[in-house]
């Protein structure tokens, strides 16, 4: 019963944003058409890079930090279909590509302010990529929800995640979208500023298959005797269903009518940490740059 709200919040919330890839690659805004509409109307393409000054995974990071750049692309069918997929380079490794992502979804439009989209993507990594934390897991099966209040916009999303490791979770989030009136060089530019809070509930055994494939890269201290060899990891109760990060978000967007240039901030707050991660409050700084191509 401890979660029943959220289970809720889940059944009642029937949708999101085709936007719901990873670079967040339209915008609901009066300067542009709904991604929702543009989803159902028209062909389009997207493309965008990204740069991040860490790795997280539902609200866990591994004990090394590991900045990194990415490329998106994702391609909109009328019918309401999208395929999407990304290259990962995490900085100072051999490898150009560290990971690829592939998926595919449909977005569902109930009415002007309830959407949904139902998506699978499969984590590809290559040979020599670092051990980041999500890599015990292969496989993301994904249903976003979300509701515009007008005031402001709730999403609810669930991901069942599989492959080496098992584990569900459900996502909560609240932003408010606040544009400027005024523009910047002329009058087809605009800056918006979308706040929010967020919260992921779920289990984590990904973090217990991590801590068993890559023990090495566990927390240890080579400068203090008896902790200069990595820590025996207890397995805890890794598939309990309980909170495991809180966040608050300041993402700051320059916007023209194809292209966005954001800058945005995260204050990550891990709780329930488990196994020997050590994860402390942290924040995440995200560059992405993303067009927009209409057919």
């Amino acid at each position: 019963m401890k979660y029943l709200f959220a289970i809720f919040f889940i059944t009642l919330c029937n949708a999101v944003n085709a936007a719901a890839t990873r670079l967040h690659l339209f915008k609901d805004t009066a300067h542009a058409p709904a991604d929702t509409d543009t989803v159902a109307r028209q062909q389009s393409i997207s493309i965008g890079v990204n740069y991040g000054s860490d790795i997280q995974f539902f609200g866990r990071t591994g004990p090394v930090k590991y900045p990194y750049a990415s490329g998106d692309a994702i391609y909109n069918f009328k019918s309401g279909f999208f395929v999407y997929g990304s290259a990962v380079q995490v900085f100072g490794y051999t490898p150009v590509v560290d990971e690829v992502d592939l998926g595919a979804g449909y977005l569902f439009k109930y009415s002007k302010a309830l959407t949904g989209t139902f998506s699978y993507t499969r984590f590809i990594f290559t040979k020599d990529a670092p051990p980041v934390i999500m890599s015990a897991s292969s496989n993301d099966i994904n249903f976003k929800n979300a509701f515009d209040w007008k005031f402001a916009k709730s999403s609810a999303t669930f991901d069942y995640l599989f492959g080496d490791a098992n584990d569900y979770f459900i996502t909560l989030s609240t932003a408010k979208h606040i544009e400027t009136s005024w523009s910047i060089f002329d009058d087809k530019d605009y800056l918006s500023i979308d706040p929010g809070v967020s919260m992921i509930i779920g289990t984590q055994n990904f973090v217990g298959r991590y801590s068993t494939l890559h023990p090495q890269h566990l927390y240890y201290d080579n400068s203090v005797r008896g902790l200069d060899i990595p820590p025996y990891f207890h397995d805890y109760d890794n598939g309990k269903f309980r909170m495991l990060n809180y966040s608050l978000k300041l993402p700051i967007s320059y916007n023209r009518p194809h292209y966005t240039f954001e800058a945005s901030w995260k204050y990550s707050i891990p709780v329930n940490v488990e196994g020997a991660l050590k994860n402390r409050h942290e924040v995440f700084f995200n560059l992405t740059f993303f067009y927009l191509f209409f057919k």
